[in-house]
Order: structure tokens, then C-alpha cells, then sequence
């Protein structure tokens, strides 16, 4: 009955911020190199986003005002003509017949031709992956609908199922066993013992070891280090051999569920997976009803991070500091996005840094403070040139609620 009480507050709201609380504090030991990554993207998603947008639309040319109404799907307010100004290497904005219109720029096409070439050389490598995936699967089944939700994490195209699917139909083939058109699922035909070697396996192999884990903790952390070198002196588990007969809570379940969650971390582009997405998956891969607890019982293997109440889990072996030790190519297109962007971004900020000049030296002002923008102080950018644009005013990028819904996108697998 207390637990009832505490749960639904039916004595009393002073239940529910006592729930809150509790839901709020778990996360681990804050690292600034990892935080610095986890936040990297929001440099280009919203922008990828628009990108996205344009080229569907006719001749890939949209008004802005058909991109003002997109533009409010994402949980962003102001104007979205503003917005695109201060992206002139990316958006070409002009005046026709007194309206707006925006098409992408030639690098952003050039980059948009890129990446398209980058999927279709990796049509191979994404039918594995989507096969591996399959493979640690409980049934060697995945629901559509759930995978969507994951399909940018792993690098899959917003069309992988007619476009992957069709191309191996030896390998796969869609289902739906209850005839609801949301339990639709893809279903694995051909297993390929070649694929069932995890990275773990896969590292130990070309070092001629055991497979086990590594740990990415300071020495001076004894008493993780004392409990991950116990944890690891039980032999490995591969995620992709038969361990239905495990009983959830022993030593082995959490030796196979620690390595089913890295392998598919390794699988994805950044190496890391909203927990509340991935607890989607519990039932289809097996994880434990305490996902969250797991997690945080391995900080040497995994980095739980908690932005505006947004979870993610990061593989820590994945990084070097604040950077991917191994860059798939589709990364690498991205990175290319969002240098490209903080190229138009600097040039907007130094233009009107010289107009305010011009402003300031016509009303006779003769001592001017300097002005540190943000590429003088940090190589990401985004932040003080986003707060500069927008200062205090309601609804800019730091103004704290909009921030926590810029962030809610911003930390979605969605990129």
C-alpha cells in the first residue's frame, strides 16, 4: 500500500516530486571528453533535418514559409528565415515574386551526392548488420516499427526495407504473424556463422586472448576496477550463441546481457543508444528487467550520461578522448556536414560582429570591448554562437525550456 501511495500520489502531490527524484539521479561520474561527444551532433541534425526536407520537395526547392510550419515539428520557435541565414554554406536563401525560397547550396549538394554514394558502396556492410542484429535476436524476428526508431543509429536509410530487403531475399523477409500492420516484422531466412563473431571475439582473436572485456577507467578508481576485473574472470558470453536456458540474475545472464548491449553499441555509427529506446528491445533480445542498473554496475564498460532527463549510454572503448576511434564513412560525411555548417555559421557571426562595429563607430563610440566568439575558445562552436544570436530573448536556443525541448530531439537516435 505504500508503495501505491508513493507511486500514484493518491495522499497527496508531495509523492509525485519524491518519484521524480528517484527517477532523476541515476547516471555516472560525469566525464567532459565524453559529454563533448554525446553533444557533437546537435551541430548538424536540425540542419540535416531541413536538408532532408528540401530534397524532397519539387525541383528541391521550398518556400519558407512550407519550411516555417516543418520548422515548428521540431519543437523549435522564431523565425525560420532567421534561422536559415545563418547557415550560408549550407541554405541559398532568395527573394522571388515577394516570397522567400530556400534550395541547398552546391558544397551541401555535393555532400548530399556523397553520402548517397557512401550507402549504396555500403549496401553489403548494412544487410550484415542488419543481419547480426537479427541474429541476437530471441526469435531472429525485429518489429519494423521499433527498428525505425534505431534505423539512424545503425547508419540504415530511411528506406532500408524496400532497399536493402528486396536485394537479399534469401537473407530476409518480412512477416506479420498477427495481421496488425504495426507488428509487422523482419525476419532472418539464412544465418551465417561468418557474422556470429561479436567485437569483443573479433579484438580477442587478433590479439591471440580470450575474449573479455577492457576497461576504460582511471587507475585510481580501485574499487571499480577490483569489481569489473571479478566481473571479467567469468569466460565470455557471445550474444549470438543460444542462452535461453540462463536465469535472469545469475552471474552468466549478466555476462550475456553486458555483451549482447556492447555488441550493439559497436554496431552503431556513435558507438552509443538511448537507453530508453534500447529498453524497447528488452523482450526481443533478452535484456534485463533492470536495464538501468546494469548499465551502472559497469562504468569501466559503459558511459550513462543524463541530459535534460534524456539517458544515453555511450561504449567507452568506442573513444579516445572526445573522439571516435573508428569513423564509419557515413560519420565522416556528417562531420564534413557539420564543418560546413560552422564555416557559414562563423561567417554569419563575423559579419554581424562588423555590422555592430559599423553601428557603434557611426555613433561615436571609440573604446570597444572585445568580443570572444566561440571558435576562439572551443572547436564545437554551436553554443556561444547560438546564445550570441539569440541572447535572452524567449524562445532562443538558451532560453532553459527551450532548451529542454532542442535537446529532446537533439538526443533522440534520430540523426
Amino acid at each position: 500500500m505504500a508503495m501505491t501511495r508513493e507511486l500514484y500520489g493518491i495522499l497527496g502531490t508531495k509523492y509525485v516530486p519524491l518519484l521524480i527524484r528517484r527517477f532523476s539521479l541515476w547516471s555516472t561520474k560525469k566525464d567532459p571528453d565524453l559529454e563533448s561527444a554525446l553533444s557533437r551532433n546537435k551541430r548538424w541534425i536540425v540542419n540535416s533535418r531541413l536538408k532532408n526536407i528540401i530534397l524532397r520537395c519539387p525541383n528541391q526547392v521550398a518556400s519558407v514559409k512550407f519550411l516555417q510550419k516543418k520548422f515548428k515539428t521540431l519543437d523549435l520557435q522564431g523565425k525560420a528565415l532567421n534561422w536559415l541565414k545563418k547557415y550560408p554554406c549550407c541554405f541559398h536563401v532568395y527573394l522571388e515574386n515577394d516570397e522567400y525560397y530556400c534550395r541547398l547550396t552546391k558544397p551541401m549538394m555535393t555532400l548530399v551526392e556523397e553520402e548517397e554514394l557512401v550507402k549504396d558502396t555500403q549496401e553489403p556492410l548494412l544487410a550484415d548488420r542488419l543481419a547480426k542484429l537479427l541474429m541476437m535476436s530471441v526469435n531472429q524476428r525485429l518489429n519494423v516499427v521499433k527498428l525505425n526508431e534505431f534505423k539512424r543509429s545503425f547508419g540504415f536509410p530511411d528506406d532500408y526495407v524496400i532497399r536493402i530487403l528486396p536485394k537479399y531475399s534469401d537473407v530476409f523477409r518480412l512477416v506479420n504473424y498477427s495481421g496488425r500492420k504495426s507488428s509487422m516484422e523482419i525476419e532472418l531466412l539464412l544465418w551465417k556463422p561468418e557474422l556470429a563473431v561479436s567485437a569483443v571475439e573479433a579484438a580477442a582473436k587478433n590479439c591471440g586472448s580470450q575474449p573479455s572485456f577492457s576497461c576504460s577507467l582511471p587507475s585510481t578508481w580501485t574499487k571499480p576496477w577490483e569489481r569489473f576485473m571479478e566481473f571479467n574472470a567469468f569466460p565470455y558470453i557471445s550474444p549470438y550463441d543460444d542462452h535461453g536456458d540462463l536465469v535472469e540474475g545469475s552471474k552468466e545472464s549478466e555476462k550475456r546481457s553486458v555483451g549482447l548491449v556492447h555488441e550493439l553499441l559497436s554496431l552503431t555509427l556513435w558507438k552509443k543508444l538511448s537507453i530508453v529506446k534500447l529498453s524497447h528491445f528488452k523482450r526481443e533480445f533478452g535484456l534485463p528487467e533492470k536495464l538501468n542498473a546494469m548499465l551502472l554496475k559497469h562504468p569501466g564498460i559503459f558511459y550513462v550520461a543524463n541530459k535534460y532527463q534524456v539517458h544515453t549510454v555511450i561504449l567507452r572503448e568506442g573513444y579516445n578522448g572526445s573522439e571516435l576511434i573508428h569513423k564509419d564513412p557515413l560519420v565522416v560525411v556528417k562531420e564534413k556536414f557539420g564543418e560546413l555548417m560552422q564555416q557559414g555559421l562563423y561567417e554569419y557571426n563575423h559579419r554581424r560582429y562588423l555590422a555592430n562595429l559599423e553601428k557603434k563607430r557611426e555613433k561615436g563610440i571609440e573604446s570597444l570591448k572585445p568580443v570572444v566568439r566561440k571558435k576562439d575558445r572551443n572547436h564545437d562552436g554551436d553554443d556561444v554562437a547560438e546564445e550570441e544570436n539569440h541572447g535572452d530573448r524567449p524562445g532562443g536556443l538558451f532560453d532553459p525550456e527551450e532548451r529542454k525541448r532542442f535537446y529532446q530531439i537533439l538526443f533522440s537516435d534520430t540523426q
